[in-house]
C-alpha cells in the first residue's frame, strides 16, 4: 500500500478505502492489454466509418460503372419479353453479354447453367425473377469467395499496408488516396517512398503527401535500397506513435524474378521492424485489362501472399465483370476500387453495391 502512498491523500476517506493495490508487474500487464484494446476499437471504428462513408457514396460507383452497366443494358431488353420457348436463345445471349463484360468463361457459363435449371425446375417465371437471380448468383460468388473486404488492421498501432504491383496500374496514386481517405477520418498517417527506382514516383508520393497532410519517409540520398526505406519508415511509425504506415514499392513485372524477390525483402524488413507487419499486402489491379490481370495476380500471390486486391480505372472499361473474376479465381477479397480521378473516387468494396451499379 506505501507505493500508493502520494496518490491516497489526494482522494477522499470513502475512496481511499476502496483502493485496492494491484502489484506493479500486473498493473503493467493490465495497462498493456488497456493500451491494445483501445488501439484495436480504433482501427475497428476507423474502417466502420470508411465503409459507412463508402455506402453513402453509391453515385459515385454508379456512374463509375456505367460503361459496364452500358453493355449489361442488353439484359433488360432480353428478359422484358421473355416467355418460356424463348429461353434458350435468351440463356446464350445473356450468357454472350457477360463474357464480354469480362465475367470469364467459367462463370458465365455457371450462372447460365444456374438460371436454366431454375427456369426448368419452374423457380423462375418471368424475366424479373430471372434478373433477380442473375444478380443474387453474382453476389453470392463475390461474398462466398471473397471473404472480408474490410481491411484487417490488427491490434496495435501503427498498422502496416504494403502496396505492390506492376508499372502503370496506379500504384502511387491508390496509395495517395487511401492516405486521404484515413487523414480525414483523423488518422495520424505516415508514407514510405519504396519506389526508389524512380525519382518520380518518390516526387509523386511527396506530393500526395503535402496534398493529404501525410508524413513521408524518403531516400535523401538516393541510394538506398527499398528494404532500408521501408525499415526505416516502420519503426519511424512506431517510436513516434503514427496511425498508419503507407508502404509504397517498385512497379514490377509479374516476370521479372529478381525484382519480384525484392518484394519478399521488403515483406521481410517490415516483419523485422514490427512483429506482425505487414497487416495488409494490397495488389493494385489496373481493370482496363480485364481478364489478363489474373495472372499477374496469381503470380504476386504466390510470391508475397496478397491479403487484397485494389482494382484501378474501372471507370474507364466496360470489363467491370473482372471484378467478379478475379475473386472467384483466387479467393481473395477486393478491398477497393477506383471509379474516377478524384481523391474520394478509391472506394471501399462492398459487394452488393457492386452488383446493384452494373446492372440497369
Amino acid at each position: 500500500m506505501a507505493a500508493l502512498s502520494h496518490v491516497l491523500p489526494l482522494l477522499s476517506p470513502a475512496a481511499s478505502a476502496s483502493v485496492r493495490y494491484v502489484p506493479y508487474g500486473r498493473r503493467a500487464g493490465l495497462l498493456r492489454c488497456a493500451a491494445a484494446a483501445g488501439q484495436a476499437g480504433f482501427f475497428t471504428r476507423m474502417g466502420r466509418l470508411i465503409k459507412e462513408k463508402a455506402k453513402s457514396d453509391v453515385e459515385k460507383l454508379f456512374s463509375g460503372f456505367s460503361k459496364t452497366r452500358e453493355n449489361l443494358s442488353v439484359v433488360d431488353e432480353l428478359l422484358t419479353y421473355w416467355n418460356l420457348v424463348d429461353t434458350d436463345r435468351v440463356l446464350d445471349e445473356l450468357e454472350e453479354a457477360l463474357l464480354v463484360s469480362d465475367f470469364g468463361p467459367k462463370i458465365s457459363f455457371r450462372i447460365v447453367d444456374t438460371l436454366r435449371e431454375e427456369i426448368r425446375d419452374g423457380k423462375l417465371k418471368s424475366g424479373a425473377e430471372i434478373k433477380d437471380a442473375l444478380k443474387r448468383c453474382i453476389l453470392e460468388l463475390l461474398t462466398s469467395k471473397g471473404g472480408n473486404s474490410e481491411l484487417q488492421l490488427g491490434f496495435r498501432k501503427p498498422a502496416v499496408i504494403m502496396i505492390v504491383g506492376v508499372n502503370g496500374g496506379g500504384k502511387t496514386t491508390s496509395l495517395g488516396k487511401l492516405a486521404y481517405r484515413f487523414k480525414n477520418e483523423g488518422a495520424k498517417v505516415l508514407m514510405a517512398a519504396g519506389d526508389t527506382f524512380r525519382a518520380a514516383a518518390r516526387d509523386q508520393l511527396e506530393v500526395w503527401a503535402e496534398r493529404t497532410g501525410s508524413e513521408i519517409v524518403i531516400d535523401n540520398d538516393k541510394k538506398a535500397k527499398p528494404p532500408a526505406v521501408l525499415s526505416q519508415a516502420v519503426k519511424r511509425g512506431n517510436r513516434e506513435g503514427y496511425d498508419l504506415v503507407l508502404c509504397d514499392t517498385s512497379g514490377r513485372l509479374h516476370t521479372n524474378y529478381g525484382l519480384m524477390e525484392e518484394l519478399v525483402s521488403c515483406k521481410k524488413v517490415l516483419a523485422k521492424a514490427l512483429p506482425g507487419a505487414p497487416n495488409e499486402i494490397l495488389l493494385v489491379l489496373d481493370g482496363t485489362t480485364g481478364l489478363n490481370m489474373l495472372q499477374q495476380a496469381r503470380e504476386f500471390n504466390d510470391v508475397v501472399g496478397v491479403t487484397g486486391f485494389i482494382l484501378t480505372k474501372l471507370d474507364g472499361t466496360a470489363r467491370g465483370g473482372c471484378v467478379v473474376s478475379v475473386v472467384n479465381e483466387l479467393g481473395i477479397p477486393v478491398k477497393f476500387i477506383g471509379v474516377g480521378e478524384g481523391m474520394e473516387d478509391l472506394q471501399p468494396f462492398d459487394a452488393e453495391a457492386f452488383v446493384e451499379a452494373i446492372f440497369p
